[in-house]
């Protein structure tokens, strides 16, 4: 599908980018351009690379012009800039807007005007019933590609959504693995929060299925087990062959007791693909009377898929896939 192909990544200095790089450079891919306003980490990654099929494109999701020019002549783009961290949003909530949905509309629009046959949104579990600012905004940043998917001509526009990446920047896990080595005590906010067990290598399977299968509007969402914080910080206790105690030092402002990926809303109209779920886009008009007459039965018995629910691992299990990922003693 990329043999002689040119991609571009928007914010392709960060985890998911770096797991792209490393899936695609020894394939028969033309190009892959890294967009993003980070000229340190752009510098590093060329330094460590070598290759000449990377080309870097400094600029700004929030800038069209910059955004326009590093898109001319992409056939596909992977849509990952983003402001993804928690605190940060809350306390600065309009910048989160200006990048997460402004950002967003902007890929859209010069991916559109540049002729760009297919564009991957990455968004997040805390999209769906958002309590927190990033969560708001990416659940605005998914309407905004929906609607825009409408419009969008020969662009074809697909969302992916899935929950904290195992081991990605600013994660539990290197702070669990950093503290463990430190032989400082492992801060928990709460043991029995769940969270799905998903790997970068994960992620990225998630969006080239989203690409291969992906109609205009869709949504994907990965089918993972979970596990809870207190189970992963065992886990990581028992792979270093530490004693370190764990900590309860309680919930955060603005954190979930466990990730949702798909709202009951969701999980009655998605297709049930097997590993996936795809949920497509509500493609009503703006005829209100199709609101008040059309329904699709009732939601009173379904359920949300969230991390409570979803198949728990095991603690060798979650041992073996923490080892999988480079987490070993």
């Amino acid at each position: 599908m990329f043999k002689d192909k040119v991609l571009l990544i928007t914010g392709g200095t960060g985890s998911f980018g770096n797991a792209v790089l490393k899936r695609f450079l020894n394939t028969e891919i033309k190009e892959i351009r890294i967009f993003s306003r980070d000229e340190k980490k752009q510098h590093d990654m060329r330094v460590e690379l070598q290759n000449t099929k990377v080309k870097f494109y400094i600029g700004d999701v929030r800038d069209y012009d910059s955004l326009y020019s590093a898109i001319s002549g992409v056939d596909y783009v992977f849509h990952a800039a983003a402001l993804k961290q928690v605190p940060s949003c809350e306390f600065y909530p309009i910048e989160a807007v200006r990048t997460n949905v402004m950002g967003t509309g902007n890929v859209l629009n010069a991916a559109i005007n540049q002729n760009v046959k297919k564009v991957i949104c990455l968004s997040t579990d805390k999209a769906v019933y958002p309590i927190n600012a990033m969560g708001i905004s990416k659940a605005m940043m998914e309407k905004v590609m929906v609607a825009k998917s409408r419009t969008s001509g020969n662009t074809i526009l697909v969302g992916t959504r899935y929950g904290n990446v195992m081991a990605s920047r600013g994660s539990v896990i290197p702070l669990f693995e950093e503290q463990i080595k430190n032989n400082q005590p492992i801060t928990v906010t709460d043991p029995e929060m769940t969270r799905f067990m998903m790997t970068l290598n994960d992620a990225v399977e998630l969006v080239l299925y989203a690409f291969e299968h992906g109609n205009s509007g869709d949504i994907f969402v990965q089918k993972s087990p979970a596990s809870t914080i207190g189970e992963l910080a065992n886990a990581m206790i028992k792979i270093y062959n530490s004693n370190v105690e764990v900590k309860v030092i309680g919930t955060r402002h603005a954190e979930k007791l466990y990730e949702t990926l798909l709202a009951r809303e969701e999980v009655q109209v998605a297709e049930d693909l097997g590993d996936y779920y795809r949920v497509a886009a509500d493609n009503r008009d703006l005829n209100y009377n199709k609101y008040f007459t059309e329904g699709s039965g009732s939601i009173a018995n379904i359920e949300d898929y969230h991390s409570h629910n979803t198949r728990r691992l095991s603690e060798e299990e979650l041992i073996q896939l923490l080892k999988s990922i480079g987490y070993t003693n």
